[in-house]
C-alpha cells in the first residue's frame, strides 16, 4: 500500500476494520509511524504483546532507574550515527567504552594519529565537545589505547598490534589486548550495562578478539545487561553469550532510538505501554 510508510490515516482505519482488538508485538517496527504500526491503535482497544512489554521493561530498567555503576559499551563505524546516543547517555551513565570505527575520530580528537582508519573529520569538534561534557558530568570515557591494525580492509590483510598512534597506510580494525583488559576491568563491577555496537570487524577472525573479550566481560559481570543493535546481537550469538545476557533486544533501529531518548510512535500509540 502506498500509504503504509507514510502513516496514512485512512489506511490505518481500514486495517482496524479487520479486527476487534489490536495487539502490537513488533518492537522492531515501533520506531516507525506506519499505518499498520500506529493506525489500528487509534481505532481499537489496544495493548502491547508480551515481547513488546519485555522490551519496554528492559529499557525502562536501564534508562529510567539503573543500578550503579552504569556502563555503556558503544561501537560501530561512524561516530555521527552514535552522537545522539552518547549525548543522551552522558546524562545517565558512569562510564562509556568506545570501540569500532568510530573510536578513531576520538583518537584524532585527542591528538593521536589514526593512519588510514575511518575518521570523520567533520565530527572532531563535536567529539571534543562531548569529551568536555563527559568530564564536566564526571563520566569516564574510555577509548582504545592499542589497536589491531591491517594494511587493507579485508579478511586476509596483513595485521599487527600497535600502541598509540596508527602508522600511515594502516587502519584500526579492532581494539588491542591492553584495551580489551582495560574494558573488561571497567565492566567487572558494573551493575547495569548497555551494549550497542562491536569493537571491531568481528566478522573476520583476525579482528574478532576485541568484541569477544568485551562480550564475555559483559556476560561475566553480575549486573543487568541489555544488548541492542543487530551487530551486537549477532556477536553475542556468535560467541555463545546470549544465555548470559540480561536482555537481547529484537529491534536494532528501535533500540537505538530509545537510547537516543526518543519516544517510539508504536509504543506511544498504545494506552498502557
Amino acid at each position: 500500500h502506498a500509504g503504509e510508510t507514510k502513516g496514512d490515516a485512512e489506511l490505518g482505519a481500514a486495517y482496524a476494520k479487520l479486527g476487534d482488538v489490536f495487539v502490537n508485538d513488533a518492537f522492531g517496527a515501533c520506531h516507525r509511524d506506519h499505518a499498520s504500526v500506529t493506525g489500528p491503535a487509534r481505532h481499537l482497544p489496544s495493548a502491547a504483546g508480551l515481547l513488546l512489554m519485555a522490551e519496554i521493561e528492559a529499557f525502562r530498567r536501564v534508562l529510567d532507574a539503573p543500578a550503579r555503576p552504569f556502563a555503556a559499551v558503544l561501537g560501530g563505524a561512524k561516530i555521527s550515527d552514535k552522537l545522539p546516543v552518547i549525548t543522551n547517555l552522558l546524562q545517565k551513565v558512569d562510564r562509556i567504552l568506545i570501540g569500532g570505527g568510530m573510536a578513531y575520530t576520538f583518537v584524532v580528537a585527542r591528538g593521536g594519529k589514526a593512519g588510514n582508519s575511518l575518521v570523520q573529520e567533520d565530527q572532531i569538534e563535536m567529539v571534543r565537545g562531548l569529551e568536555a561534557k563527559a568530564k564536566a558530568a564526571g563520566v569516564e570515557l574510555l577509548i582504545p589505547t592499542d589497536h589491531v591494525i591491517g594494511d587493507g580492509f579485508s579478511a586476509d590483510c596483513n595485521t599487527q598490534v600497535v600502541q598509540g598512534d596508527i602508522p600511515d597506510g594502516w587502519m584500526g580494525l579492532d581494539i588491542g589486548p591492553d584495551s580489551q583488559q582495560a574494558y573488561a576491568a571497567a565492566l567487572a563491577d558494573a551493575a547495569t550495562v548497555i551494549w550497542n555496537g562491536p569493537m571491531g570487524v568481528f566478522e573476520w577472525e583476525a579482528f574478532q578478539a576485541g568484541t569477544e573479550a568485551v562480550g564475555r566481560a559483559i556476560a561475566a559481570c553480575s549486573g543487568y545487561s541489555v544488548v541492542g543493535g543487530g551487530d551486537s546481537v549477532a556477536a553475542a550469538g556468535k560467541f555463545g553469550l546470549v544465555a548470559d545476557m540480561g536482555h537481547i533486544s529484537t529491534g536494532g533501529g528501535a533500540s537505538l532510538e530509545l537510547l537516543e531518548g526518543k519516544q517510539l510512535p508504536g509504543i506511544a500509540a498504545l494506552p498502557d505501554a
